[in-house]
């Protein structure tokens, strides 16, 4: 008896406390009324919490009496505090909570776990310079996740942009001063990665994916927003990098396979309560070529942290510092000059297995990076972005390359034989960058009419000092590995070789200033209209490499428009956009001389203009499961200059179609893939008229595609496959009126995975080129790819 009475005393008790606890719900939306899926939803200072489900609502039970303040958190938006009573364990309903898009201070490792589309990312900070979704963005941007990286296990950065739709690469990263990082071809024009975190950044030798959260390719010409310094006519690159977050926790990454292959990594985060977060990424990265000499090694360390002030104030800061150490790729340029006697690869009888280096010719390349941020929410409806940032990069060590001596430069060779001489620098140059960036952004009405606006204005600043040898010869060889002339390849022969040739001594500084102002009305909510304008003045002073004694100093501005127009017939699910689009470059003065009479005197250079006309459709459907983006553009740059004839008559037209797709059909299962089709041409040339009709040089190949599959199946296991690939394409259309044609032959490249992964490791195998296909990239020049690769990836989180 006692015992009935004893177990119904604590059910009557536990039916009692149960009875004192409450429950909250709410819906999260965004400013536009778009239910937010995966938002974080906790309890200061407490473990308890949730995240909304694809409706944007949230629940949350067994909450005792008391006073409690919600934390409401998610990529990509700022963060919101909620204060909140439980009384006599009544429900508390917060109906509709709005939080608005703004600075990038979270992690994406809160949401990765539960967005269904996982290689799906248009949201951000950077691409607009304001709170603006893709949806009613005029503008086309590719985003790399972070997720496909990781599923694709890529090592490298030239891997990553595989998957960004037209997007080719021209050369690998050099690791020279000036244009040390690699060229890819966007849209029919040659773009080097040098934006990061929205900012100028320097980008030469290696870039480690490790600390790389996403990449964002934006399309067109994009100087009204960005300036000439970042960008090309095809777009911009912007390296996204990994970011504190809140929490304690982190990752090691060990990697492994042909090549010799290695790689660990270690990424950390601790937060100390609510307001400091720190974040400590670094690791070591070595690859050997697959020819028969060669490597590269990298050593970064990239700490960053966030401190929130307040609810209104945060700062950030990150840096990052890396080593690289790399032979030369093998880059064979063609004669520029001479008819060649080879069209084709079969012709050239290249064994791609020699690289015509040695291990002990290196270059080094030591690089910073640092970004100082201040985000201050103003008001609701008005914030401000203080941005400082620079960089420091230094390239020592010897640069080398390979150039065709057509056949006639040796009398006793057989006829169609190439042959190559190896040039050589000695290298010691360094580039210093600093830059300020101050934005405004702000929500008003006018009438019935919402604007959102942004403002701001940006100074960058360059300075690179090069005191490396000049060019000098070493050695002659052809594609079987014979040495014909010369000394052989080698750091000690290159110091004999490069001793006493002279310096070339440049010194040149280059900065510029650019104010924007950018105004997106909505006129319905399913239509909207914007417009930005960018004034920028540049000046140059440096040395253009003449006898000259006095430095060249030249001072230019110009304005830079923007408009596009955006409907969605289906709201936040299909919207059609048209944009214009401009883009500029300032061409620095060069010294000419008129043979007829000798004299030699200065010739000044308009700006550069490139103008885009664009439409197309977006898509995001089925609750985020379906993204597309399919757009045609048009890009006419009138007022071209020709290095060659150094002259500004050059008219190129690049026209196109681009495809990208995010889907996520069935659980588990997620699919990215896109395709380009690139038409270009020299349409005028009175210079040089044997150019017109020409394909330009930096356009790449006319299609390009890519798509990539992960299927997760059995909870833990998983596999991934997909394929990349281009047309053939001239690699000599620039020179082929004196040269002849050289066919850069077409590609699929084949690529797959399998894995296991659980909340705590990931264990992953890799291939990369299973079919082993021989296949090169190139820009007057040859660079054989790598072929078949296995790596084998263990990621333990923490």
């Amino acid at each position: 008896m006692n015992k009935i009475i004893t177990l119904l005393v604590c059910l009557t008790i536990s039916t009692f406390t149960y009875s004192q606890t409450g429950k909250i719900t709410g819906k999260i939306t965004d400013d536009g009324n778009n239910a937010l899926f995966g938002v974080s939803v906790s309890f200061k200072n407490q473990q308890k919490g949730t995240q909304t489900n694809e409706e944007g609502v949230f629940e949350i039970t067994n909450i005792e009496n008391g006073d409690y303040t919600l934390l409401i958190s998610i990529l990509g938006y700022k963060s919101k505090e909620v204060p909140f009573s439980i009384t006599n364990s009544e429900p508390v309903n917060l109906n509709t909570i709005i939080i608005y898009e703004g600075n990038e201070i979270l992690s994406e490792v809160f949401i990765e776990g539960t967005r269904a589309n996982k290689f799906s990312r248009k949201e951000s900070a950077y691409v607009s310079k304001m709170p603006l979704k893709n949806i009613e963005n005029s503008q086309v941007y590719n985003t790399v996740t972070n997720q496909l990286l990781v599923s694709q296990s890529v090592n490298s950065f030239q891997d990553a942009l595989t998957n960004a739709t037209g997007v080719t690469k021209l050369w690998s990263s050099t690791g020279r001063s000036g244009d040390g990082a690699g060229y890819y071809s966007s849209r029919g024009f040659a773009v080097q990665p040098q934006l990061v975190n929205g900012v100028a950044g320097i980008t030469n030798g290696f870039i480690n994916p490790s600390n790389v959260e996403r990449v964002e390719v934006i399309k067109g010409p994009s100087a009204t927003l960005f300036g000439s310094s970042v960008t090309s006519y095809g777009g911009l690159i912007n390296i996204i990098t990994k970011k504190p977050y809140k929490g304690t926790g982190g990752e090691i990454t060990l990697a492994g396979g042909s090549n010799d292959f290695a790689k660990i990594n270690m990424d950390v985060n601790v937060s100390a309560k609510e307001k400091l977060s720190f974040r400590l990424n670094s690791g070591y990265q070595k690859e050997n070529s697959f020819q028969d000499a060669g490597f590269k090694k990298s050593y970064y360390i990239a700490p960053s942290v966030s401190y929130k002030a307040s609810n209104n104030l945060a700062f950030n800061f990150s840096y990052e510092a890396s080593k690289n150490e790399q032979t030369n790729e093998t880059f064979l340029f063609l004669n520029r000059y001479g008819p060649l006697a080879f069209s084709s690869i079969e012709d050239l009888n290249y064994d791609t297995n020699l690289s015509f280096t040695n291990n002990d010719v290196v270059l080094e390349n030591n690089t910073q990076n640092y970004r100082g941020e201040i985000a201050w929410k103003i008001t609701d409806k008005w914030s401000s972005q203080t941005l400082i940032a620079g960089g420091v990069a230094k390239s020592n060590g010897y640069y080398t390359y390979l150039w065709n001596f057509a056949d006639w430069s040796n009398p006793s060779a057989p006829v169609g034989t190439p042959y190559f001489n190896l040039y050589a620098q000695d290298t010691d140059a360094k580039t210093k960058t600093l830059n300020l960036q101050q934005n405004f952004n702000g929500i008003f009405n006018l009438g019935d009419f919402q604007n959102k606006v942004l403002v701001g204005f940006d100074y960058l600043d360059s300075k690179t000092i090069d005191q490396s040898s000049n060019w000098g010869y070493l050695n002659t060889i052809n594609l079987q590995g014979d040495l014909l002339a010369g000394a052989p390849t080698s750091a000690e022969n290159l110091e004999t070789a490069l001793n006493r040739i002279g310096n070339v001594d440049s010194d040149v500084r280059q900065n510029v200033f650019g104010a924007y102002v950018s105004d997106i009305i909505n006129i319905l909510p399913s239509l909207s209209v914007m417009a930005s304008v960018r004034y920028d003045r540049f000046n140059y002073k440096g040395d253009q490499n003449t006898d000259e004694d006095d430095d060249t100093e030249y001072t230019e501005s110009t304005f830079s428009p923007k408009f596009g127009i955006v409907y969605q017939p289906i709201l936040n699910k299909v919207s059609i956009f048209t944009n214009y689009q401009n883009g500029f470059s300032y061409v620095n003065p060069q010294y000419i001389t008129d043979f007829t009479t000798g004299e030699t005197y200065l010739q000044s250079y308009d700006v550069e203009q490139a103008n885009q006309f664009e439409f197309g459709v977006k898509t995001k459907l089925f609750n985020n499961k379906l993204e597309t983006t399919l757009s045609y553009y048009n890009i006419n740059v009138a007022n071209k200059y020709y290095w060659a004839t150094k002259t500004q008559d050059l008219e190129v037209n690049s026209q196109g179609i681009e495809l990208e797709v995010n889907a996520n059909p069935i659980n588990r299962l997620n699919l990215h893939g896109g395709f380009s089709y690139n038409d270009s041409e020299i349409t005028n040339s009175p210079s040089a008229t044997y150019l017109e009709g020409n394909r330009y040089g930096e356009s790449g190949p006319e299609i390009t595609y890519n798509f990539w599959a992960d299927y997760k199946f059995l909870k833990n296991f998983g596999v991934g496959a997909g394929f990349n690939g281009a047309t053939e394409y001239d690699t000599m259309v620039d020179y082929k009126a004196a040269t002849g044609s050289f066919y850069l032959p077409a590609y699929t490249i084949l690529n797959a995975s399998v894995y296991y992964e659980t909340n705590k490791f990931r264990v992953s195998v890799k291939g990369n080129n299973l079919t082993d296909e021989e296949f090169y990239s190139g820009w007057s020049t040859v660079t054989p790819q790598n072929k078949r690769v296995i790596l084998a990836t263990l990621n333990y989180k923490f």
